[in-house]
């Protein structure tokens, strides 16, 4: 039996839903593989056993240092939202350890978790996109000149971080600062995006030597202002309807640009593309390369509309790396 560490926590605002991914991981993979969740907070590595005792990670080699033995780890699913593990910096260290892992390797996650950066790099390939302007901590901006080029409303969102913290749906000019000020308090860069009045949909795709699968598509009906961090993970603030309520082609659209997307960015195991379905079609909004695995998340969902288990869809991208 292989053994696999599910990594989690990390060092952003998503640590709790990373530890609540990696335990929904785990609970798919009881049997199959023999599995630790290794969690990371800043430099503190480690697992916690079933009593509540503390062994931590060697980081000379990623291994798991027990009262009486080593254990040394056959791959890593790498469950942390954020960063470290979905940014490059976690992909870095497996590669420069040798150890197998499930997720798109350090440049592309980089890029990816970079919304500006990734939108620019696939805006050369014609993804349909609308534009957005990135703000820097310290810089001066105008808000007239900036919602002037945008419009009203528009979207004020940190430019490196996920589960929507920080994000606000911006009305009025006067709302701007308190919108930069919140987005900024996750990271130092902040991106501005013209609203788009459409369907917010997502669509998962996973890819091994074996299978490539591009999953159904999913409609977002937020009962909020938006799909923010409560909408996305408190049971009765959204609806999310699988398979979408979309005329075929453009459900078929909106697969065919996931699939490429996919594909352009040289992604690896399980990722989820995020798309607003306006009157001139499907517009890439964002890619999720570490995807959310709680009960509540879209990728779960949409593989038992599949009929793939979690447990099959697991193990699939795990046995890739062999």
């Amino acid at each position: 039996m292989r053994t696999i560490a599910i990594v989690a926590g990390g060092n952003s605002s998503e640590y709790p839903v990373s530890v609540r991914s990696a335990r929904g991981v785990a609970n798919a993979l009881e049997g199959k593989y023999e599995t630790y969740i290794i969690t990371i907070k800043g430099t503190d590595w480690f697992w916690e056993d079933k009593k509540g005792r503390i062994f931590r990670i060697d980081k000379n080699d990623f291994t798991l240092v027990l009262d009486d033995q080593r254990i040394r780890f056959d791959a890593a699913f790498i469950s942390i939202h954020g960063d470290p593990g979905e940014n490059g910096p976690l992909q870095g260290y497996f590669d420069m350890t040798g150890i197998p892992y499930t997720s798109c390797n350090a440049f592309v996650s980089a890029l990816t978790f970079n919304k500006q950066a990734c939108k620019l790099y696939l805006n050369e390939y014609g993804i349909p996109m609308t534009g957005g302007l990135l703000l820097r901590k310290g810089q001066q901006y105008d808000a007239s000149a900036i919602v002037k080029q945008t419009g009203l409303p528009c979207f004020v969102k940190p430019n490196a971080s996920g589960s929507s913290f920080g994000v606000t749906k911006v009305k009025e000019s006067g709302e701007f600062a308190e919108a930069l000020e919140k987005a900024f308090a996750e990271g130092d860069e902040v991106l501005v995006e013209s609203f788009m009045k459409g369907t917010e949909v997502a669509c998962g795709v996973v890819k091994t030597k074996q299978r490539k699968i591009v999953m159904p598509v999913t409609e977002i009906v937020p009962k909020k202002e938006f799909f923010d961090y409560e909408a996305k993970y408190t049971e009765g603030f959204s609806e999310e309807i699988t398979p979408a309520r979309l005329p075929e082609e453009v459900t078929a659209r909106i697969q065919e640009l996931s699939s490429e997307i996919y594909d352009i960015l040289g992604c690896r195991g399980i990722v989820r593309v995020d798309f607003i379905v306006t009157g001139d079609g499907p517009q890439f909004l964002e890619i999720n390369t570490i995807p959310g695995m709680t009960e509540e998340s879209i990728i779960p969902r949409q593989a038992a509309v599949s009929g793939i288990s979690q447990t099959d869809l697991y193990s699939m991208v795990i046995e890739n790396l062999f």
